[in-house]
């Protein structure tokens, strides 16, 4: 009898995959509850933002004050994306109770939490990233609770969780494979793989069925004529390189700054708070939030926008990461794309705008990351894109190596080191 044959007739082997299955579905019902509370949250801080004047400029460095002394007080591990701490953890393989600082149930219930109430705070917040976090953390935790094999707790469960919160999240099944292979994991054995898959699988089947929809925004025809149109890509692709990679150069930079001073993280998210505050009011409160909504907005034409939205949006995001609580940068970063494609289609109207903003958010999300794959993948399920399928893939391309002249090393990569340093310092202080 083969190992696959006995495998499949293993009752050991078929609990553990029942177990598992389960918990890929719990990570989509996760994501499903992240993404409900992220839009009521992000629309009563609008709400009552819009009614009260004085309302913003109290509770936004009020709020990311308490949120990040909860955050690093009660919920340590959780702070800001996630994606970095999740990398970390893919790279010990011989301390697990080092592992269990990043990765925990502790970690699940702060990732959920802090983010919704960094929304009620007008924070720019992003749940690409924390979804991440709360896959890989609840996926390892259930491995360590019914101890499942080596194998699988060594990378296969924390990449599995990780995928599967990534796909849920924006209900793209084949970036989350793409996200895994390329930003999370380098490379992956036939076993972990299939790992990866039937957690994508089932977690974004569950968080369809429940919110009833597989396209991120709606559904609609992109078409790029073969003509000068085609010129419009090494424009975005540029363009939106660029601008992905300064923000990426002043989230590192930034971070580098800011770890100089020594200053409290409290101070620092009370400062973060009162420049997100200002930022809101002079952008009409556009800065706040998610930024799905104005993505969407934007990608429909259905509402006006302010040529230096992205600006904002972007300045928004990096105050956010800043103030230490736990936020991601993918949907925000989306809508920062969006804000740079509108400007290029009113100021460079060579290609139809609905082409120019994906090629735009696709190349500011390029720039950003430095994962070309993940990038033009993911915008292609978000929106549904297929006939734009080329182009996207081209304006990545550029974005890329636009990114490259001035920040040669990836921004979850730089971030993830470090991390790694920090943590470091931190046990040597503790000896």
């Amino acid at each position: 009898m083969t190992e696959q044959s006995a495998s499949l007739l293993s009752v050991s082997a078929w609990k553990q995959r029942l177990v598992f299955w389960c918990g890929a579905i719990m990570v989509g019902l996760l994501i499903v509850a992240m993404t409900m509370l992220s839009e009521w949250a992000a629309e009563t801080y609008r709400q009552l933002s819009l009614r009260y004047f004085w309302f913003n400029f109290l509770i936004a460095p009020l709020g990311l004050s308490m949120i990040a002394w909860l955050t690093f007080r009660l919920f340590p591990g959780s702070e800001r994306s996630g994606i970095p701490q999740v990398k970390v953890a893919l790279e010990i393989s011989d301390n697990l109770s080092q592992r269990e600082k990043l990765l925990s149930l502790r970690i699940v219930v702060g990732k959920m939490l802090l983010p919704i109430m960094g929304l009620l705070s007008g924070a720019s917040v992003g749940f690409g990233g924390p979804a991440t976090h709360v896959g890989a953390s609840f996926m390892s935790s259930l491995g360590k609770a019914v101890r499942f094999p080596t194998h699988y707790m060594e990378k296969g469960l924390i990449l599995a969780g990780s995928a599967a919160g990534f796909a849920a999240m924006f209900s793209a099944p084949l970036a989350g494979i793409i996200f895994a292979i390329e930003e999370m994991g380098r490379a992956l054995e036939e076993k972990v793989s299939s790992m990866v898959l039937t957690a994508i699988v089932f977690s974004g089947v569950t968080a369809y069925a429940i919110l009833n929809s597989y396209i991120f925004f709606s559904d609609n025809y992109f078409v790029l004529p073969w003509d000068q149109s085609w010129l419009a890509v090494p424009l975005c692709g540029i363009a939106g390189g660029l601008m992905g990679g300064l923000f990426s150069k002043i989230i590192l930079s930034g971070s580098r700054l800011l770890n100089r001073t020594g200053l409290s993280i409290v101070t620092i998210a009370f400062v973060c708070g009162g420049i997100i505050a200002i930022l809101g009011h002079y952008s009409g409160g556009t800065t706040s939030g998610t930024g799905y909504q104005q993505a969407k907005a934007i990608l429909q034409g259905t509402g006006e926008m302010d040529p230096l939205y992205p600006i904002f949006k972007m300045l928004a995001t990096c105050a956010t990461y800043f103030s230490g609580i736990p936020s991601g940068i993918f949907v925000p970063s989306i809508a920062t794309g969006a804000g740079i494609g509108v400007n290029l289609a009113h100021w460079f109207p060579i290609a139809p705008a609905s082409v120019m903003i994906l090629l735009s958010i696709t190349a500011y999300f390029s720039g950003m990351l430095q994962s070309p794959l993940t990038s033009f993948v993911l915008v292609m399920e978000m929106t549904n894109s297929n006939e734009i399928l080329i182009p996207l893939m081209a304006a990545t391309f550029f974005a890329t190596a636009t990114s490259k002249l001035f920040n040669p090393v990836p921004l979850y990569r730089a971030l993830c080191d470090s991390y790694k340093q920090t943590s470091e310092d931190q046990t040597k202080d503790e000896t």
